[in-house]
């Protein structure tokens, strides 16, 4: 398994079907901060991972699979990598890559993903990464996106080449995920 720092092997683009479609999800909440507990170390809460999994059963429902996913090595977005994979029933290897660190590149994760085999992905990441990274997959720049804990965005990326041009076709968040009183 790929450990930190190691990034997803470059190479050519490859040929896709139809379009790429990138779930980007921002990990659940986490501990707060504390002296001698490095930022990287922090933990999902329980009430992060049930919110988390409230997301991701509506996600299920409707019809999301990811053929990979890819994490932060930050201990609360591998968390939230894992509480995907075993809610949408995902049965592959989990990547970490640095590149979804929180103060990761979009570029950098564009590079990453557009050189996968892949057609569904699934980022498991932090802000300010998550909505920089859906600002740039969207071709606008300058948009602002309130991207709360938990949240998940699906994006489809038509084409892929240089630069993305990308529509947002959800975002979810755990609020809208919760269910009935």
């Amino acid at each position: 398994m790929p450990e930190y720092g190691q990034s997803v092997a470059p190479g050519p683009v490859p040929s896709r079907g139809v379009c790429l479609q990138v779930y980007l999800l921002r990990h659940g909440i986490a501990e707060d901060a504390k002296p001698g507990i490095a930022d990287r170390d922090r933990a999902l809460t329980p009430e992060g991972k049930r919110k988390l999994r409230e997301v991701l059963r509506v996600a299920k429902a409707a019809g999301v699979y990811p053929g990979m996913i890819l994490s932060s090595p930050y201990k609360r977005a591998k968390e939230t990598a894992a509480i995907a994979a075993e809610v949408l029933g995902h049965k592959g290897e989990i990547v970490y890559t640095s590149a979804l660190v929180p103060s990761g590149e979009p570029a950098e994760v564009w590079t990453e993903i557009r050189a996968l085999r892949e057609d569904q992905i699934l980022l498991s990441s932090h802000e300010p990464l998550c909505s920089r990274l859906a600002a740039f997959l969207l071709n606008a720049p300058s948009l602002d996106i309130d991207y709360k804990k938990g949240a998940l965005a699906r994006i489809v990326i038509p084409a892929v080449g240089h630069a993305p041009r990308g529509v947002l076709e959800w975002l979810l968040t755990a609020k809208l995920a919760e269910p009935p009183k």
